[in-house]
């Protein structure tokens, strides 16, 4: 459902309330402010325009390899064997040795707070045989995710004419590690460094020593690409995502995507509308053993707003008829639309709160004749 609302929220409704706070203009060639709760972009500029991912690519990396934990194919405490072409890897490195043991647990710290090239192929090796066969995975994983502008032809980020994404689908992964996978997100993604063979290195993301709020995610750089940086924060029981792609400097891409969450955490709010299985309304239902049903929604109903917005939301509900039984749980029965100051801000589908089995056959036929009646 929350995909759902996400793909239905007015962006340009969003824009029109906040004019007189616009949102700020960044140093930057692409970036985008998400929502987590709602998945609702805040602010954007060219979010669905293709760039080079750099070391971004590595959000993807280790989304298949927490995958692989979940499921089980590998462990924590697995010995990886180290490749020739792992161990020589170019590029930002972890480190590993042909002839010295490193667990998956390692390569993942060297992947999230190292960045270390070799420990993403190491792992792609090790999930998938081969970094190709690997990159094979990363690509129906973002289709599954719905990375619509995102093609990965290796687990590093390093430059290829194919390897593509956008800040709309950088924020997209972004939030499925934190959805999908919250423990290793909690541990992992904070670290401010780690040392393996002796050598410490330092989590290259700087806002997690400038802001204690922010706990994630990914640095990249090229020079194609410039400097990048996918950055969570949570204050409060609020989460923002920011994309920044393409600054002049490692400065630069810190002090621009604090810039971006302070702009959403300072003047929106995430608002809950509707509780999860909250009835809005009853609807006639006909040929049901009940001859009503609950309208709502299945999870609470969350919706990004400008700050002190929240009780001014106008709802409008629309029901589906004629409502014929049998209904399921979860079955689309109306749609509710919401305006802000005689604006639209968007559509929602409404879901049936309870299932409604087919009546007898006098209960069917009694409303077969009213229904008749009422179409004359």
């Amino acid at each position: 459902m929350r995909l759902v609302l996400a793909f239905l929220i007015s962006l340009f409704s969003l824009a029109a309330f906040a004019q007189q706070v616009p949102a700020p203009v960044l140093a930057a060639k692409a970036w985008v402010l998400v929502d987590n709760a709602t998945g609702q972009v805040l602010a954007q500029k060219d979010e669905d325009a293709r760039i080079e991912p750099a070391s971004l690519t590595k959000l993807m990396t280790a989304y298949l390899t927490f995958s692989a934990l979940k499921a089980g194919t590998i462990t924590p405490e697995q010995v990886v064997p180290v490749s020739e072409k792992a161990w020589r890897m170019e590029g930002s490195r972890m480190f590993i040795e042909p002839l010295k043991p490193v667990t998956v647990q390692e390569l993942i710290r060297g992947v999230i707070v190292q960045s270390g090239n070799d420990a993403c192929v190491a792992l792609a090796e090790v999930i998938a045989g081969s970094e190709e066969a690997f990159a094979a995975l990363m690509n129906n994983e973002a289709k599954r995710l719905g990375l619509k502008n995102t093609n990965f032809t290796n687990s590093t980020g390093l430059p290829d004419p194919q390897l593509y994404t956008t800040a709309r689908d950088l924020a997209t992964l972004a939030s499925a590690i934190i959805r999908d996978f919250p423990e290793y997100y909690a541990n992992l993604y904070s670290m401010k460094e780690y040392t393996y063979n002796g050598i410490t290195q330092p989590n290259r993301n700087r806002l997690l020593y400038l802001d204690a709020t922010v706990d994630g995610m990914k640095t990249g750089h090229t020079a194609a690409a410039g400097y990048c940086l996918v950055s969570s924060a949570l204050r409060g029981q609020r989460r923002l995502i920011s994309v920044v792609l393409g600054a002049g400097s490692d400065t630069v891409r810190a002090q621009e995507s604090l810039k971006l969450l302070n702009y959403g955490f300072q003047f929106y709010d995430t608002v809950k509308l509707y509780a999860a299985d909250e009835a809005l309304s009853q609807f006639r239902v006909w040929k049901g053993q009940a001859n009503q049903v609950g309208a709502g929604f299945t999870s609470d109903f969350m919706l990004s707003l400008p700050k002190g917005m929240g009780d001014k939301v106008q709802p409008t509900l629309e029901s589906q008829q004629p409502l014929v039984a049998p209904l399921q749980k979860g079955q689309q029965i109306g749609t509710l639309k919401l305006s802000l100051d005689g604006k639209p801000l968007g559509e929602y589908p409404v879901v049936a709160l309870q299932d409604v089995p087919v009546a007898g056959f006098f209960g069917r036929l009694w409303d077969a004749i009213v229904m008749w009646f009422k179409s004359l």
